[in-house]
């Protein structure tokens, strides 16, 4: 199993539902429902921005600044994970249209705003090292699979099965 699918199955994860919950003060079926409803958003933005050379730029950046970090073991990274790293990918990926999904997020799912951005900071840096490790590992086995589209497909696929 790689590593996106791995990350995948642990966001379905009641136990890592309710520490995500705990740091947004929201119970883990809310969590849920917004992890549902944001990383398919998150990720389908991700590669709309990689559809330009400027953005692809920057999120092979991202992607090498987060290469290495210990995403496979989910719940001890969400438990150090960097929430100011996570406000600025976010801010990076949705741009000026941050506010307004985060408002989108919180009508869809019962949750205050504040409780969106302090979910969403927390699994913008997951999602980045997931895609980050992937892509490394298949660059190592000189896989083509290590274009940036296919990784974040792969994700998205893997979040929706």
């Amino acid at each position: 199993m790689d590593i996106l699918s791995t990350v995948a199955d642990k966001l379905k994860d009641p136990t890592v539902m309710e520490q995500l919950g705990k740091k947004a003060g929201a119970r883990p079926d809310q969590v849920g429902k917004l992890a549902q409803n944001a990383l398919p958003l998150l990720l389908k933005t991700m590669q709309q921005n990689a559809s330009t050379p400027e953005g692809a730029k920057s999120l092979e950046k991202a992607l090498r600044d987060h290469q290495d970090d210990p995403v496979e073991d989910v719940f001890n990274f969400l438990q150090g994970v960097d929430i100011e790293d996570g406000a600025k990918i976010l801010g990076h990926i949705f741009s000026s249209k941050k506010e307004q999904v985060q408002k989108d997020l919180a009508g869809k799912t019962g949750l205050t705003v504040e409780q969106v951005v302090a979910v969403l900071t927390q699994l913008a840096p997951l999602v980045l090292g997931a895609l980050g490790n992937e892509k490394k590992k298949k660059e190592k086995e000189k896989s083509s699979a290590g274009d940036l589209g296919d990784l974040l497909g792969g994700l998205l696929g893997s979040l929706l099965k």
